[in-house]
């Protein structure tokens, strides 16, 4: 009785299509980013850092605020774009930002000591790769017998007199 209850109550599992994916990698990726960012606060000093007018060892400026929102807007935007861009588009797109942003992740830790930071970057690293294996490995559809036809158009026929 037990393995016919166990054979009637099995789970369903649902395949996901590759934007729902890729949206939600996108997302962690940015949770990534926030607490690597909250959990640096608590970071002896860093507080007063910030007080003092700095971002990491970058002097806060107008400019370097802005580079700073425009660096994680992409991101942000992606979680949409995964979902809303047409397949092609939406693949191209997140194959070169998921690209771009693993170089990001990587060149943020370059002279960083602090563990956790480096573990945070090797998370979104790994995301970031999936993000384009995703992308990369998009499943296509195969064109339609119509679309194929081998047969030449009604324009492209010639006429031949004999």
């Amino acid at each position: 009785m037990t393995s016919e209850r166990a054979n009637t109550t099995a789970l369903k599992d649902t395949v996901v299509s590759v934007k729902p994916k890729l949206a939600a990698l996108w997302v962690a990726v940015m949770v990534s980013y926030i607490y690597n960012d909250f959990f640096s606060l608590f970071w002896p000093g860093e507080l007063e850092n910030m007080i003092d007018g700095y971002m990491g060892p970058f002097p806060t400026s107008q400019t370097s605020l802005l580079s700073a929102m425009i660096l994680m807007t992409i991101p942000t935007l992606m979680i949409f774009l995964s979902l809303v861009l047409p397949a092609r588009a939406s693949r191209w797109a997140n194959i070169i930002v998921g690209t771009l942003y693993i170089a990001v992740a990587i060149g943020s830790v370059i002279g960083e000591s602090r563990i956790f930071y480096h573990v945070g970057n090797a998370v979104q690293v790994v995301l970031l790769v999936f993000v384009v294996r995703y992308a990369w490995t998009w499943p296509v559809e195969p064109r339609s017998a119509s679309t194929t036809s081998t047969s030449p158009s009604p324009t492209s026929r010639t006429s031949s007199s004999t």
